[in-house]
């Protein structure tokens, strides 16, 4: 198929707040509140966050007119992209969709931002704008098969990312569809992000993110100051779909263009942690609620998991049930797993508490993790997981087809702003975490994006 590219480029720069149905418009407001949360969390406490801020600072970008959630100071577009979006996904807490096997708001959600307050965008459009970027995000990854991206050793979050933030900004930088379909072209030279973090618990999963929101910035500032990048960046020879993966399919990113939403695909995370290990979470959080089983009597533990999400979280064995830094056990599923059975969930501060815990690690070595044949058939609709626990006495069992956080187990309004106020609450005041969040859910009638963001420039 030819033309993808521009057909893309087309839709992505013509769709406008009016074109978005309500349930659209609302759900990206959640989301948007979601993520800023996270952002304000991670600014303070995330581990990786210091060496980012010092590096801008050395390079001079640590002056200018862009706001870092969470941050009192001022920072130059790029600076400030950069820095939101590896806070976006700092905590492992960001939004995630099942079949594109990515977040989506961590790199696009921060470019626009960034351009909303280059070009005092209003709320409406910065609706817009977030939507397209998700939208051809999430179909990219579709296009690509996600499984063959990750085999390659690629993280969709960040290589599908970095062209939904370029349309995203693009749309509020005002470019066109010409204009946009050279920020594609630019933004394939840019599209990067190693799974390699997983060898050793590094801190690139969150830079990565967060250079694909910069790029996707620069990119689309490129092409509106009239910079050409190649054409058919999509579908051409050396294109995306055939230089990431083995059988990128041009045709899907396309497909129900306009009229299905993948934005409403979209599940949002009630655990700070990989999406794989989320329905086994689910599961054992309600046998150890439903049952009255002694943590000390457990001789075992067995996950059953889809294949892609076990060699995420579930091998090697050895290194899952001995992590030894929080993006260790932010993948490790023995871990994740001894942590709800000891405190019936898991929330970001109980990294600080269980990684040197040894008896959470011990726990964790009587985890084991298999490919599941129900888990498997889920795939990839939904990130299901088997759990069984074996006791001295009995063994229970239990099924999680769809985790919570998914569109048809969504969290309510309620639980949102449970999690935001969690998040933001020894950061910003009560006054500014209420005015924040309020502005961020009635954003579309803010005439000026900056005016919302502002309440999370100032903390306690």
């Amino acid at each position: 198929m030819s033309g993808v590219t521009c057909e893309l480029a087309a839709y992505a720069a013509g769709l406008k707040y009016e074109d978005l149905p309500s349930a659209v418009v609302e759900r990206a407001k959640l989301l948007i509140l979601d993520i800023t949360g996270i952002m304000v969390r991670a600014r303070h406490d995330a581990e990786s966050t210091q060496s980012m801020i010092a590096t801008v600072q050395r390079l001079g970008l640590a002056t200018g007119d862009c706001t870092v959630i969470g941050d009192e100071s001022g920072y130059a577009p790029t600076a400030a992209a950069l820095i939101n979006g590896t806070l976006a996904h700092s905590l492992d807490f960001d939004d995630t969709h099942a079949q594109g096997s990515l977040h989506s708001s961590a790199p696009i959600v921060p470019a626009a931002l960034a351009a909303a307050e280059m070009s005092e965008s209003s709320g409406k459009d910065f609706i817009a704008a977030v939507v397209a970027g998700y939208e051809v995000q999430i179909r990219l990854s579709l296009a690509l098969c996600p499984s063959e991206h990750y085999d390659r050793g690629y993280h969709p979050t960040a290589t599908c990312g970095v062209f939904g933030a370029a349309v995203a900004a693009g749309k509020l930088l005002g470019l066109g569809a010409d204009g946009m379909e050279h920020a594609f072209g630019i933004a394939l030279s840019q599209a990067a992000g190693s799974m390699q973090f997983l060898a050793d618990g590094a801190w690139t999963k969150r830079s990565h993110v967060g250079q694909a929101a910069q790029n996707g910035l620069i990119c689309a500032t490129m092409a509106g100051e009239g910079f050409q990048g190649p054409r058919e960046a999509f579908e051409g020879k050396w294109g995306f779909l055939f230089a990431y993966a083995p059988n990128g399919d041009p045709g899907k990113v396309v497909e129900g263009l306009g009229e299905s939403w993948k934005t409403l695909e979209l599940a949002v995370k009630p655990y700070p942690s990989c999406r794989y290990t989320h329905a086994a979470m689910d599961a054992l959080a309600a046998l150890r609620r439903d049952n009255k089983f002694n943590i000390a009597d457990i001789e075992s533990v067995e996950i059953g998991l889809p294949e892609t999400g076990w060699k995420i979280v579930g091998t090697p064995e050895a290194d899952k049930r001995n992590p030894t830094s929080i993006v260790d056990g932010q993948f490790s599923m023995p871990f994740c797993a001894a942590v709800v059975l000891r405190e019936g969930t898991l929330s970001w501060d109980h990294y600080g508490t269980h990684l040197q815990d040894e008896q959470t690690l011990d726990l964790g070595r009587r985890v084991s993790t298999i490919v599941d044949p129900r888990a498997e058939a889920a795939f990839p609709e939904n990130m299901a997981a088997v759990v069984r626990i074996r006791t001295k006495a009995e063994t229970y069992e239990a099924f999680v087809g769809i985790p919570k956080g998914e569109p048809d187990n969504f969290l309510s309004k309620t639980e949102f702003l449970q999690k935001f106020n969690d998040l933001c609450g020894p950061y910003l005041s009560d006054s500014f975490s209420e005015r924040l969040a309020t502005g961020l859910l009635d954003l579309d009638d803010a005439n000026s994006v900056s005016s919302v963001i502002g309440f999370g420039r100032t903390t306690q």
